[in-house]
């Protein structure tokens, strides 16, 4: 609970308490005027009315802020899975690719490393060293099968980050080995060399 929300809660407990003795002493007073007794009903009733609700709307504000972050960084892993698959078929689709190929992989590499359950970037470790068997003569013509197989189990892995499938039968990484598979996909995205 944060400070602005206990603060509501603080003043709405007051409220409650201090309105219960207020009703009880002005009921009281005006035991002859039943009239003035509505009075402070209502009033009582308002500012419980009034606390309560700012409660639950400074709640919904929270809730409707981290849902809007969701969108935004789900819309990001998003673009940067599309972005490594139209890589692929771009190198795929050529005779021969280059060097800027490869860097442009690095760079996607960068990204996942942001973006990437630690699931997807175990997988895309073990896609880097097929790429980086298969592209040493700066094609995939004669490796295209390899190549399928290795971004199938990527993808697979990439649809259970996007869509939260299987999310309790996945492993759980600490964070020190989040960092060991950052590091080694780039280590490994570094080390894919064309002739």
């Amino acid at each position: 609970m944060n400070t602005k929300q206990f603060a509501y809660l603080t003043l709405t407990l007051l409220t409650v308490v201090s309105g219960y003795f207020y009703l009880r002493y002005a009921y009281k007073v005006t035991d002859s005027t039943p009239f003035t007794q509505e009075i402070v009903l209502i009033i009582l009733g308002t500012l419980a009315t009034v606390f309560i609700t700012a409660l639950l709307l400074n709640k919904q504000t929270e809730v409707e802020i981290v849902k809007e972050q969701s969108i935004k960084f789900l819309d990001l892993k998003t673009k940067t899975y599309e972005r490594l698959l139209d890589l692929m078929e771009s190198m795929s689709a050529k005779e021969s690719f280059h060097e800027d190929s490869i860097t442009k992989l690095h760079f996607i590499t960068h990204r996942l490393a942001i973006f990437a359950s630690p699931a997807v970037l175990n997988e895309y470790n073990a896609f880097l060293n097929v790429i980086s068997e298969i592209s040493k003569d700066s094609s995939f013509q004669n490796d295209k099968e390899i190549l399928s197989e290795a971004l199938s189990r990527l993808t697979v892995q990439i649809r259970f980050d996007l869509l939260n499938e299987n999310a309790s039968s996945t492993p759980t990484y600490s964070l020190e080995q989040i960092k060991k598979l950052i590091k080694r996909n780039s280590e490994n995205a570094s080390n894919i060399h064309i002739d």
